[in-house]
C-alpha cells in the first residue's frame, strides 16, 4: 500500500487504505480503528530492547508462556494491554522502537510504553535510557505525520477520534523515584499529597497534548497497590501477611486525583471521553480474596531472587515456578498473565467501580 519510492502513500493508495479501514471497522472485525499505548513496564512490549538500559525483559524466562517467547514484555505471557487489544479485535500494536514499525504497520496503532519511564522525566534515570511520558507523546506526534500521509488529511480526524489511547503511568514515579531517597530528592521536597499534585499537573499537560493532536478516547489507568508487590515486601518492614500500608497510602492521593481529573476533563471536553481504570481496586480484590481468582501465592514472585523473590527481577535463564497460574505476581513488580486476564476483563466490561464512568467496551461504541 505504500509508495516504494517515497515511503508515503500515493493518492490512490490513501483511498484504498481509507476504504480498508472503514470496511474492517464496519464489518465488526475490530471495534475501533487503532489502539495507541503509552506507559511503563506494565505495557512495554519491546521498546527498551535496544536502549542502553538495565530495564529489559527480552530474555528467558520472560515470555515463557507467550507464543513469541521473550519479546520485551515484563510478564510470563500477555500483558493487560495485549488482552484489551484482543477484546477490541485488534492485532498487538508493534513497539515504536521497532525499526519495522512504519508504513501500513502503523494503522492498527503503536505501543510507545517504556520500562522505567515515568510521568516525570527524571524518574527511572538510574536504569539508563527510557522513554518518559513526555517523550512518548513526542514519539506519537512523529508517527502522526506518517499516518496523515498514509490515510489522508481528510480521514485522519475520524480515524483518531474513534481510536483508543491507553495511558498507564505513575508506578515508577513512586517505586523508582519517591521511594528511593538516596537517589532522588522528591520525598524530601514533597509530602505525598503535593507529590501527587505535581505528577497530576505534568500528566494533565501531556493528556491535553494528545487531545490537541486529535485523540478523543482515553483510558487512564490508576496506580495499583504498590505496597503489596514482592519488591516492597522484600524490604521486610511490613508485619507477616501484610502489605506495606504506608506505600499504599502514598499512592492514594494520585488515584483520587486521577479520578477527579477524569470528571474535569469530561466536563471540559464533552466531545471526548476520558475513563479512569481502577487498577488498585482490581488487584486489591485479588489480594483480599485470592482463592476466588484461583491464586494460592500472593506474597511472593514466581520468578526472582531473595526475600519474597522480590529483591530483583528474573535473572536470565532462571527457572521460574511451574504453577504460574496460581501466582498473582510474576516478578518483583509485575503481575502474571493470569492476574492480567482478570484486570483486562474488568477494564473491558466491568461496572463503574472498575472503570469510571464507562468501560472500554462502551467507550468503543461511542
Amino acid at each position: 500500500m505504500e509508495n516504494s519510492s517515497s515511503g508515503f502513500a500515493s493518492p490512490f493508495s490513501k483511498w484504498v487504505i481509507a476504504i480498508f479501514i472503514a470496511l474492517h471497522f464496519s464489518l465488526g472485525l475490530s471495534q475501533v480503528p487503532a489502539l495507541f499505548i503509552l506507559g511503563d513496564s506494565l505495557a512495554d512490549n519491546g521498546n527498551n530492547n535496544n536502549l542502553y538500559t538495565l530495564a529489559k525483559a527480552n530474555y528467558y524466562p520472560y515470555g515463557i508462556d507467550f507464543y513469541q517467547g521473550p519479546t520485551g514484555r515484563f510478564c510470563n505471557g500477555r500483558t493487560i494491554l495485549d488482552m484489551l487489544g484482543e477484546k477490541l479485535g485488534l492485532p498487538y500494536p508493534p513497539p515504536y522502537a521497532d525499526q519495522l514499525t512504519s508504513g501500513s504497520r502503523l494503522l492498527g496503532g503503536v505501543n510507545y510504553a517504556s520500562a522505567a519511564g515515568g510521568i516525570l522525566d527524571e524518574t527511572g534515570r538510574h536504569f539508563g535510557a527510557r522513554f518518559s511520558l513526555s517523550q512518548q507523546v513526542l514519539n506519537f506526534e512523529k508517527n502522526l505525520n506518517d499516518l496523515r500521509n498514509l490515510i489522508g488529511a481528510g480521514n485522519i480526524t475520524a480515524y483518531l477520534a474513534k481510536s483508543i489511547v491507553f495511558v498507564v503511568f505513575g508506578s515508577n514515579d513512586y517505586i523508582n523515584n519517591y521511594l528511593l531517597p538516596n537517589l532522588y530528592n522528591s520525598s524530601s521536597s514533597y509530602n505525598p499529597q503535593d507529590y501527587a499534585d505535581l505528577l497530576l499537573n505534568h500528566y494533565t499537560r501531556q493528556i491535553l497534548a494528545l487531545y490537541s493532536l486529535g485523540l478523543r478516547k482515553f483510558l487512564l489507568a490508576g496506580v495499583g497497590p504498590l505496597g503489596c508487590i514482592p519488591n516492597q515486601l522484600a524490604r521486610g518492614i511490613a508485619p507477616p501477611g501484610r502489605c506495606v500500608d504506608s506505600v499504599n497510602q502514598m499512592v492514594g492521593p494520585f488515584n483520587v486525583g486521577l479520578r477527579s481529573l477524569v470528571d474535569q476533563l469530561n466536563s471540559n471536553h464533552p466531545e471526548a471521553i476520558f475513563v479512569y481504570g481502577n487498577t488498585y481496586g482490581a488487584l486489591g480484590d485479588m489480594l483480599n480474596t485470592p482463592a476466588a481468582y484461583g491464586f494460592n501465592v500472593i506474597n511472593a514472585a514466581c520468578c526472582g531472587i531473595g526475600r519474597n523473590q522480590g529483591q530483583i527481577t528474573c535473572l536470565p535463564l532462571q527457572v521460574p515456578c511451574t504453577d504460574r497460574n496460581q501466582y498473582l505476581f510474576w516478578d518483583a513488580f509485575h503481575p502474571t498473565e493470569a492476574a492480567n486476564a482478570f484486570v483486562a476483563q474488568r477494564a473491558y466490561s466491568g461496572p463503574p467501580n472498575d472503570v469510571y464512568p464507562i468501560n472500554v467496551q462502551q467507550m468503543a461504541l461511542k
